[in-house]
């Protein structure tokens, strides 16, 4: 089984709106990034992300841009540290995470994003879980932010 999941949602503004939204870190810092993010998303960089439930930059390896269309990006997994008794040994890897934008007759963005790639073991399986739930709440703070400036993410993990 792979795992993999996809998140989608509609955004009652302008693709270039949106896809800016997300491209752009002071943009991204405002609504979803909680530290920060550090570097502009354009194909072939590697951009810096902080979050406060995740201290810590990391870097984030920007694979391709299509402006106002997609971007595609790589991270490390995060399925946290060993449970006592784990056979497995875990060694470093990367997911895939793609951003889609369409736009819509009516002036909406259709935004969605899939991630996959992770181990098929139980760590891996909760790893794609935690991220299907942040992806979906990028995607609430996103609409909020974009069409009515409210940051929906501020105190919400400190």
């Amino acid at each position: 089984m792979e795992l993999k999941f996809k998140v989608s949602g509609r955004i009652a503004r302008p693709i270039e709106e949106v896809f800016e939204a997300v491209a752009d870190p002071a943009k991204l810092s405002a609504y979803f990034t909680t530290g920060g993010a550090v570097g502009r998303m354009e194909s072939g960089k590697t951009v810096q992300w902080e979050f406060a439930d995740f201290p810590g930059a990391f870097p984030v390896e920007i694979v391709k841009v299509e402006k106002n269309r997609r971007i595609e990006l790589r991270w490390e997994a995060n399925e946290g540290p060993p449970e006592a008794g784990d056979p497995v040994v875990r060694t470093a890897y990367m997911t895939t995470v793609v951003f889609f934008f369409d736009a819509l007759d009516d002036g909406r963005t259709l935004v969605t994003i899939e991630e996959g790639g992770w181990h098929e073991t139980p760590n891996g399986l909760k790893a794609a879980f935690g991220n299907c739930q942040g992806w979906s709440q990028m995607l609430a703070a996103l609409k909020v932010w974009v069409e009515h400036g409210i940051n929906l993410r501020e105190g919400f993990y400190a």
